[in-house]
């Protein structure tokens, strides 16, 4: 367990597209400034989506223009189609994320079509992708459970796996998208998808609805796992799973990474900072037990 891990930063594009508050182009650009600044290279910072469907994510065009000139990061946008590739490859995208359910049902709710027709429409993606050496990272939602089909099995999480591998995803980013999953489960999904996937290969994405994201964080990184999705603060949800909360925070897993000995390269006061900044500006407090431990002591001055 002594080795690294690499932290995919999500709270600008999963974590913000699923808050009720909007939050504008300049603030954006400051908190991924600031995360940069904390020690997080690897952030997702937009999404090419319809402004109609994801009003939080409008002008990430601006965004990607806006954080291209801060060195030393990896900016990830996402891309839901062809049109949606070109517009990012406009504003200077060189790494790009499509995605795909395991189940039938979220597919449905969320972009009205079966998984394999959501695979369809990014394969001229991917192959533009290849044409123009630009990385795509692949997501798959509802890996541990889905809303509206209940349990998912392992193996459909490893066909659409398989695809996007063979598609050329240079990642697979294994997404618990309403947190459903317990150690157990996360540890034998890991297992099954990394007999078609090289685990280093693998991003494990989990939510913390029911608390459980890093137990489930812990089994997959005993399993060989090392790259973790994670949200400043905990932002996000799923407008599609009720009761969903974000994505597990990114203070809680540096907070447990660091405790276990295994170095992030993350400042945490520069990450409570951000995490501060972006939750006054939601208006909401931030639900990282972290966050909110290191925010009490610093109200009573220890």
């Amino acid at each position: 367990m002594s080795d690294s891990v690499r932290i995919v930063e999500v709270g600008p594009r999963d974590g913000l597209q699923n808050e009720k508050t909007p939050v504008g182009v300049a603030d954006r650009i400051a908190f991924i400034k600031a995360l940069l600044g904390a020690g997080l290279h690897t952030i997702e910072v937009g999404a090419f989506v319809s402004p109609k469907a994801i009003p939080q994510m409008v002008n990430s065009d601006q965004v990607l223009r806006g954080v291209s000139q801060f060195g030393g990061g990896e900016f990830h946008v996402l891309v839901p189609n062809e049109k949606g590739y070109e517009a990012a490859r406009a504003a200077g995208a060189r790494v790009v994320a499509v995605f795909a359910s395991a189940s039938e049902g979220f597919s449905r709710a969320n972009i009205n079509c079966s998984v394999a027709e959501s695979i369809e429409r990014f394969k001229p993606v991917m192959a533009r992708a290849k044409a123009d050496g630009i990385k795509v990272r692949g997501y798959i939602s509802c890996v541990l459970g889905c809303p509206y089909d209940g349990e998912v099995k392992p193996q459909a999480v490893v066909d659409v796996a398989k695809t996007l591998w063979d598609l050329g995803c240079y990642e697979i980013s294994l997404g618990d998208t309403i947190g459903v999953g317990t150690p157990a489960k996360a540890r034998q999904l890991l297992r099954a998808v990394a007999g078609q996937v090289p685990m280093e290969n693998l991003a494990m994405h989990f939510h913390d609805t029911y608390g459980q994201a890093l137990a489930n964080l812990y089994a997959g990184m005993e399993e060989g796992a090392r790259v973790i999705d994670s949200a400043a603060g905990g932002l996000g949800g799923c407008p599609f799973a009720p009761g969903a909360t974000g994505n597990v925070a990114t203070e809680d897993v540096v907070y447990m990474l660091e405790g276990m000995g295994i170095a992030t390269g993350v400042d945490m006061p520069g990450l409570l900072a951000a995490t501060n900044e972006i939750s006054r500006l939601i208006g909401r407090p931030p639900v990282s037990r972290v966050a909110s431990a290191m925010n009490a002591k610093k109200r009573a001055g220890k």
